[in-house]
């Protein structure tokens, strides 16, 4: 293939997207919750080709190129497209009330969660390390919380999952990001309490890793740790 080939569905959707990309998952899951048929074209991301920067010129993955020729970045709004494409899959709740408390819960995610994950790799400092994971715990708790109170609601069905008691838009969002905990229990030690106020996350968690729509698209944790190895900072 030549540098300027790009490859592409014809008339069909085409993501672009890296298997082990914790975001780039968000869109896989989607189409695969959604029945969407599609093209998966897989980048390197330690040796992207040349004719991927006329897709994305932020060389990031995932992106969309849809039927019409439209491209489409940011994984959260790929995985909503797909899910406000395609309604007949139930990804979102009919309600605008119900998709803004759905949207809350992803919050606490990407602004208490995930940044806390890289930054406890990301330092040897034992205070540091401590302060971060305080600090992602914290994250953790609020998300346990939304989790017990959006399970009171009817649309929560008592869990275990977020909503209709299946594996849907929230979980899409999140449980790629919800494994790198593993990453930090095997390079940290840092693990989740089995107390009480995180009761509502560990069984999400426990219930999520379970289901079809998270097993077939995460690595094994050898992949894994050796991928995120690279983030982790030693003395």
């Amino acid at each position: 293939m030549s540098s300027t080939a790009i490859p592409y569905e014809k008339n069909g959707y085409t993501l672009y997207s890296n298997h082990l990309c914790p975001y780039a998952q968000r869109a896989l899951r989607a189409f695969k919750a959604a029945g969407v048929p599609h093209k998966v074209v897989e980048i390197d991301l330690n040796n992207k080709p040349a004719w991927y920067a006329q897709v994305n010129p932020q060389l990031k993955v995932p992106a969309l190129k849809t039927p019409d020729g439209t491209i489409l970045i940011e994984s959260l709004v790929v995985a909503e497209y797909v899910a406000e494409e395609f309604p007949s899959a139930g990804l979102l709740p009919s309600s605008a009330l119900e998709r803004a408390q759905l949207r809350l819960f992803i919050e606490i995610f990407s602004s208490r969660f995930n940044p806390f994950i890289y930054r406890i790799l990301g330092t040897s400092d034992a205070d540091e390390q401590k302060k971060h994971t305080e600090t992602l715990l914290s994250g953790i708790r609020a998300a346990s919380k939304e989790l017990q109170e959006q399970w009171e609601r009817p649309s929560g069905q008592g869990g275990p999952f977020w909503a209709n008691g299946r594996f849907g838009f929230a979980e899409i969002a999140l449980v790629s990001l919800v494994n790198l905990l593993t990453v930090v229990d095997h390079y940290r030690g840092v693990k989740v309490p089995e107390t009480q106020d995180y009761a509502a996350f560990n069984r999400w968690r426990d219930a999520f890793t379970k289901d079809p729509l998270f097993t077939e698209f995460n690595p094994s944790q050898d992949v894994l740790f050796s991928a995120y190895k690279k983030f982790v900072v030693d003395n």
